[in-house]
């Protein structure tokens, strides 16, 4: 059975870091893209960064030189460490995978539609 599980989030101060955590079970990050959603309230889900089953990265306009996707292979766990937090980065972060087009192992997406798991989302909040 396909699972995620992300931790990591918190009550953090404006310029602060938080490091986000999603854990995979039932399948391997060799043949699946992980990406990372987040959804404030009254706003629609929004894409934040992916890494694709070949350790290729993307990164939203608003998150770029701030966020930084990563993962480990032997925790089967993909990382979002997060720095210089602004409060509009205040939302619940989901982390969700896909094993679309996973013959491009160097693509990657943050298309919500083609991510089929999701996991339950952790809470970010960014306040002084």
């Amino acid at each position: 059975q396909l699972q995620l599980v992300e931790s990591g989030g918190g009550l953090v101060q404006p310029g602060g870091s938080l490091r986000l955590s999603c854990a995979a079970s039932g399948f391997t990050l060799d043949y699946y893209k992980i990406g990372w959603f987040r959804q404030a309230p009254g706003k629609e889900r929004e894409g934040v960064s992916c890494i694709s089953n070949g350790g290729s990265t993307r990164y939203a306009d608003s998150v770029k030189g701030r966020f930084t996707i990563s993962r480990d292979m032997a925790k089967n766990t993909v990382y979002l460490q997060m720095n210089s937090l602004k409060p509009e980065d205040t939302a619940v972060y989901f982390c969700a995978a896909t094993s679309a087009m996973r013959e491009f192992r160097n693509l990657c997406a943050t298309i919500r539609t083609i991510y089929g798991q999701w996991g339950q989302g952790t809470q970010v909040t960014v306040s002084s």
